[in-house]
């Protein structure tokens, strides 16, 4: 099984807004009872492909209030769901209506976290048994 988290950089700080997050961090899970989680990688996002120089703040609440007719906006969601579409989880603090639809599309599913833990891996431990 594969999960997605969201982060900053290499350091594996978790990013607040998943539609925003310059990267995902990419974990093999094994393991039945005692679980355990392998870095893959880290993969580009590509839907912020080209805001690199941009100041954003990746934790900053954000409404995505575009139509479904906005295909532009859509298909750049559709291709951060392409990204991780070999994932079986994208963990999320946040994601708007439009990213849950793309990931949704390609079979990966959202699991919520709002505890207090900032890097990935031990998000990921504290996750563990809602892995199936």
């Amino acid at each position: 099984m594969k999960i997605a988290v969201p982060v900053v950089d290499e350091t594996l700080k978790m990013a607040g807004n998943a539609g925003h997050t310059p990267y995902f961090a990419v974990f093999n899970l094994s393991g039945g009872m005692f679980k355990s989680f392998t870095l893959e990688g880290l993969r580009a996002n590509p839907k912020v492909a080209g805001e690199e120089d941009h100041h954003h703040d990746h934790d900053a609440p954000h409404t995505c209030d575009h139509d479904d007719d906005d295909v532009e906006h859509i298909r750049a969601h559709d291709t951060m769901a392409e990204a991780i579409e070999d994932c079986d989880y994208l963990v999320v603090k946040m994601a708007c209506k439009n990213t849950a639809k793309s990931m949704s599309n390609v079979g990966v599913k959202l699991q919520k976290y709002n505890g207090s833990e900032a890097l990935a891996p031990k998000i990921l431990t504290e996750l563990a048994p809602q892995f199936k």
